[in-house]
């Protein structure tokens, strides 16, 4: 694609298609990716290859595949303007993976947040996937040679294990990869829990109040924003320090206000808790409910969205075989007639 004779850089991300998407998930990629769609050629997955590193139920798996990807659109993720697609209907990133893989280290993989983390949380179920996780993730963003990924603050060390496989083959088997760079998102990067908002909103938490899903339906989100946690005091302000609770509802308000912190930070000056944590409520089911009938619409038109990502996997998979033929070629593998 060309831009004022510029060709694009690359951009790519993916969401897992398991349990149900939260606003946290929202404000920290697919309002970002809305955001950036025409300033870059994207490449949007959702990452089911990932999801059954934790065992999933297939029929849900299913499910989940296709509401995240009318999500996707119901958001204002545009078809038209990127490639779409599940990540395992790409066999590339599979086949990229595993060659990656003899050139990552088992220590590298064992310091991985993310599996220590897993590890604990699913004991029963320390598979190589879950150690293996980073090794696709790299495959996944190498593939479309991509120049720069989204990415919240706690996803950075992911990001910098792709970079050091992308140096690595590259100084061994000559320039291949592009290095990417991270795009730190910094607003609503980071969406706290609201019951415990020390700690990330996850769509695992366990505590039904602690999390607002992109499902919710109105009396639901007005509900959980009336029962989260704030302080003993009763100003509105930023401080993330000391009020982490307050600090996490105001960055909730001012992204999906489209205002600035300080403006919400005035707005509520001289206001109670109760009024405050009533208008994030609003603010955030006005702007869910037209996307919840919007994705149910697109989920209604089976034809539609299954034409979407078989075209998305399409353009897709024309890009990353053209990564893995280079790959192939440079460490060796035969190809007859070639």
């Amino acid at each position: 694609m060309q831009e004022n004779g510029q060709k694009k850089k690359v951009l790519y991300s993916a969401v897992q298609p398991s349990g149900d998407l939260t606003i946290g998930n929202y404000l920290g990629a697919i309002k970002n990716w809305v955001d950036l769609q025409h300033d870059y050629e994207c490449f949007y997955a959702m990452a089911d290859m990932h999801a059954i590193t934790i065992r999933q139920d297939p029929a849900t798996l299913r499910r989940k595949t296709r509401e995240l990807a009318a999500l996707y659109i119901a958001c204002g993720v545009d078809p038209a303007a990127c490639a779409l697609y599940v990540q395992s209907n790409v066999s590339c990133h599979a086949e990229l993976a595993w060659v990656l893989n003899t050139l990552t280290y088992v220590g590298e993989m064992e310091r991985m947040t993310q599996f220590k983390d897993k590890s604990a949380r699913h004991a029963d179920n320390i598979n190589m996937g879950l150690m293996d996780y980073p090794v696709l993730m790299a495959a996944d963003i190498l593939l479309y040679q991509t120049d720069v990924v989204p990415v919240g603050v706690d996803q950075r060390q992911h990001l910098e294990i792709t970079r050091d496989i992308a140096i690595r083959f590259n100084n061994r088997y000559s320039p291949t990869f592009t290095v990417p760079e991270a795009v730190i998102m910094q607003t609503g990067a980071k969406i706290n829990s609201l019951q415990d908002p020390t700690k990330k909103m996850s769509k695992s938490d366990e505590n039904p109040n602690a999390s607002v899903y992109m499902s919710d339906d109105r009396d639901t989100v007005l509900r959980k924003f009336r029962r989260a946690v704030t302080d003993s005091e009763s100003s509105v302000r930023f401080d993330p320090e000391t009020k982490p609770g307050v600090s996490n509802l105001l960055t909730i308000y001012s992204v999906f206000a489209g205002k600035s912190i300080a403006e919400a930070e005035r707005e509520f000056d001289g206001k109670g808790y109760g009024d405050f944590k009533a208008a994030v409520g609003e603010v955030v089911a006005d702007a869910l409910t037209p996307i919840r009938s919007e994705q149910e619409r697109i989920l209604a038109d089976k034809d539609y969205l299954d034409g979407v990502l078989a075209a998305g996997a399409e353009k897709a998979y024309r890009t990353a075989r053209s990564t893995l033929s280079k790959v192939y070629r440079k460490i060796g593998f035969y190809r007859p007639g070639k």
